[in-house]
């Protein structure tokens, strides 16, 4: 009799452990995020325009033929400006728009989707001054369209390829920032 009932709890176990697992990816993930830090050997005003930079972004997308089709085309990006991407990603070309919609220099600023493939994107650039060098944190909460499908796909490989994105954007900015007198 204990048997049985040890391999009843444990069936229950597996059950309610597969229900959670069901939870997680089709409620819990309708957005995804992904957080980042990077230390940089720069001061923070420094940092702070490069992430802001039109031509640096661009420098930093160059494997996917990024280009600016409208709104803010060089130069910095301030709050209330807007810019229209285009770029190839996973074969296909996309535009979206993203406006800065938080400023507070140096230390933070926000961009958020204007229209796009997403469902929505939020990106905030986070900068602390640490003994003379800059720490970089992004958070960069997206969520994509096509309801369970998107969420999958999230799941699978969107949250791993704009991670990818994200890291290489922040390997420029800091490689730019570090040899930038």
């Amino acid at each position: 009799m204990k048997r049985k009932f040890f391999w009843i709890k444990l069936r229950r176990s597996v059950l309610i452990k597969a229900i959670d697992v069901k939870r997680i990816i089709f409620n819990q993930l309708s957005m995804t995020q992904i957080e980042l830090c990077t230390h940089i050997n720069a001061p923070v005003e420094r940092c702070f325009d490069m992430a802001r930079s039109i031509d640096l972004h661009l420098e930093s997308t160059k494997q996917t033929g990024e280009r600016v089709i409208a709104g803010r085309a060089s130069g910095l990006i301030e709050l209330g400006e807007t810019v229209t991407w285009r770029a190839k990603h996973f074969g296909i070309w996309q535009n979206l728009t993203s406006k800065i919609t938080e400023f507070d220099s140096p230390n933070s600023f926000t961009d958020e989707m204007v229209s796009g493939a997403f469902k929505s994107f939020r990106h905030e650039h986070l900068f602390y001054a640490v003994n003379n060098q800059t720490v970089m944190k992004d958070i960069f909460l997206f969520e994509s369209p096509f309801g369970w499908l998107g969420k999958v796909a999230n799941f699978l490989f969107l949250g791993w390829y704009m991670e990818k994105l994200l890291v290489e954007r922040n390997r420029v900015i800091k490689e730019t920032a570090e040899t930038t007198q």
